[in-house]
């Protein structure tokens, strides 16, 4: 049989929704964040609404009494769930998933992450992305479409970190804004990809209030950036909207390090690493 050719794309906001697009009439969801109704009934507020069939992997309601795996069928619902648990671990749920998967044709079948931060809290940022290489293995060749979404207000590293596995990074006005520097001033969106991580670390370390770019530059330990590159990369994050200036100073911009946003900055980030994949 031929396998599918997946697409992957990484839905961002405060609350993501991957369903957004999702016209596949089956589909295997999987909840770190929601339990099973209320991910039922947001099936009615998208344009397709829900699918033909739905087999969800529940991995947020809280195992009763320490009860092993059930697993409830409601063929006129075009249902089937099983309830995992919080407790379980990232290869129990992908088992799951991989089971779903294997016992429909390739291509058939989209698959739905609600999001990845609540995994992310309770198990730690590198299980989230641990989780997130071994859906794309298993899911790749197999599933049509691979929707992950992820709260970056909750996680930012994790926004980051899982942007760069992805194919696109959608959902949320971050990519636009980054698309748009991207278009309208290329040098400065050329700085900022290369250059936002290390920004980010000068930030972090300087310890002013209203530095200027060579201030945030002496924070840094072996930078690869000069002053200059560093002024160029911090003045594209104020357009990004993850710093602001201070002021209107004759002379040398001043940034307003009480104004940073750390979480926009990684979804900077994330937004960045999905164009690089592009490439």
């Amino acid at each position: 049989m031929e396998e599918s050719n997946s697409t992957v794309r990484l839905v961002c906001g405060d609350r993501p929704s991957g369903r957004d697009g999702v016209a596949s009439e089956r589909v295997v969801s999987v909840l770190f964040g929601t339990d099973v109704e209320t991910w039922r009934s947001g099936w009615d507020r998208t344009t397709t609404g829900p699918p033909h069939r739905e087999a969800v992997v529940d991995a947020n309601d809280v195992a009763r009494s320490g009860a092993a795996a059930s697993t409830h069928t409601m063929p006129n619902a075009g249902l089937a769930y099983t309830v995992l648990g919080r407790a379980a671990e990232n290869e129990r749920i992908l088992d799951a998933v991989s089971n779903h998967l294997n016992s429909t044709p390739s291509g058939t079948v989209d698959v739905v992450v609600d999001d990845l931060a609540p995994l992310a809290v309770r198990e730690g940022v590198d299980s989230a992305v641990t989780f997130v290489d071994g859906l794309l293995e298993r899911g790749r060749g197999r599933a049509a479409r691979i929707a992950i979404g992820c709260s970056f207000e909750a996680s930012g590293e994790l926004l980051s970190r899982a942007g760069a596995r992805v194919d696109s990074v959608v959902g949320t006005e971050v990519a636009a804004a980054v698309e748009r520097l991207s278009r309208d001033d290329p040098t400065t969106f050329g700085y900022v990809r290369r250059h936002w991580a290390e920004a980010k670390r000068g930030i972090e370390a300087c310890d002013r209030n209203y530095p200027q770019s060579k201030q945030v530059h002496a924070a840094l330990m072996e930078p690869e950036t000069t002053p200059r590159t560093l002024g160029a990369t911090l003045s594209g994050l104020v357009t990004l909207g993850a710093l602001d200036t201070w002021g209107n100073t004759v002379g040398s911009t001043r940034y307003d390090l009480t104004a940073y946003r750390p979480d926009r900055t990684w979804a900077v980030g994330a937004a960045l690493a999905a164009t690089d994949s592009d490439d």
